[in-house]
């Protein structure tokens, strides 16, 4: 494949998975704002936004609120912002989204500065995984599903 995001929500390429569905896959950024940026990427290869079809957007939709509940438990942050960047930016020139835990005090023209500021040390990626991992199997505890 191609597809630089193909190959990343597809697992061809080493990625550290939080979670994943039939439809999309949810791994942890490789320079994280903070910790527990996490991306979501469908596994068909789609482009933008307005490509999405209904499964795989409600996937996107059910994953994101599941992710944020896990961030929202483990990092304890002020605000979660959820975004999209769509035609000439979408840097990976497949769909993603990001889910993105911050603090009071982070500006969010930060997250898109060109100077890469970034907060969380990218060797506790691994760390960070398990504990997601770790949460979101307790959340889908309680709403009765497995992973």
């Amino acid at each position: 494949m191609e597809c630089l995001g193909c190959n990343l929500a597809n697992k061809y390429l080493p990625v550290h998975v939080v979670f994943e569905d039939e439809y999309v896959c949810c791994f942890l950024d490789h320079e994280p704002f903070n910790e527990g940026h996490i991306l979501i990427l469908p596994k068909k290869h789609i482009y933008d936004v307005e490509e999405l079809d209904e499964n795989t957007a409600g996937s996107i939709m059910k994953a994101s609120i599941l992710l944020s509940k896990a961030i929202k438990k483990l990092f304890k942050p002020d605000g979660i912002t959820i975004c999209q960047n769509g035609g000439i930016f979408n840097e990976l020139t497949h769909y993603h989204m990001h889910v993105v835990p911050r603090y009071k005090n982070q500006s969010f023209a930060d997250f898109y500065s060109d100077d890469g500021i970034r907060i969380e040390d990218k060797t506790k990626l691994k760390e960070t995984t398990g504990k997601l991992i770790e949460a979101i199997n307790e959340f889908n505890q309680i709403r009765g599903e497995c992973l």
